[in-house]
């Protein structure tokens, strides 16, 4: 097979894994995915002599990059736009939460979100992309070792996180339960 033919492959068979890969960190901003997308094929392209035979893992590391740059650029324009004043507060509009805005499980992605990026990426790349140990060192660009280590620590922390933000409901609960039968 030609190196045309590799990348077409592989272009047809993850376009979508690494559609949803890139919609998952953008948190909303669905007008950028497909740019975001369309930017980790084309340095698949560019590079499909070095696809690798499995190339998932290594199409997640492009979009890794390529999500940096757009996260990047996105901090600059909501930076220049708070300058202008010209923010949704600015002209009065406010953004009410919706009547499923306490979810089941938010509060997972609650604790998620305090983590350091580095520690929600390699989280995201074991539960959401469903990959293995080897697949997350390719997608990270490091040796298995350190991706088991780095994912072990995730989850520790991730433990702690959610340790720390459980109501105080739940543990005075559980005081009052001991307290009636004593």
């Amino acid at each position: 097979m030609s190196n045309d033919e590799i990348f077409a492959a592989a272009y047809r068979e993850h376009y979508w894994a690494v559609s949803r890969y890139v919609a998952r960190r953008l948190g909303g901003r669905t007008s950028e995915v497909e740019e975001v997308v369309a930017e980790v094929f084309t340095v698949a392209w560019r590079r499909r002599a070095d696809l690798p035979p499995s190339p998932l893992p290594w199409l997640y590391g492009v979009a890794r990059n390529c999500l940096s740059n757009a996260v990047r650029g996105h901090g600059r324009l909501r930076r220049l736009v708070d300058r202008l004043g010209n923010d949704d507060t600015a002209h009065g509009r406010h953004i009410a939460a919706g009547p499923d805005a306490d979810t089941p499980g938010g509060w997972v992605h609650d604790a998620l979100g305090r983590l350091s990026p580095a520690d929600q990426e390699v989280l995201r790349l074991a539960a959401w992309e469903e990959l293995g140990i080897e697949e997350i060192a390719v997608a990270l660009g490091c040796g298995q070792r350190a991706a088991s280590m780095r994912l072990h620590r995730a989850r520790g922390r991730l433990r702690a996180e959610i340790d720390r933000m459980r109501p105080a409901a739940a543990t005075s609960g559980t005081a009052t339960k001991e307290h009636d039968h004593g």
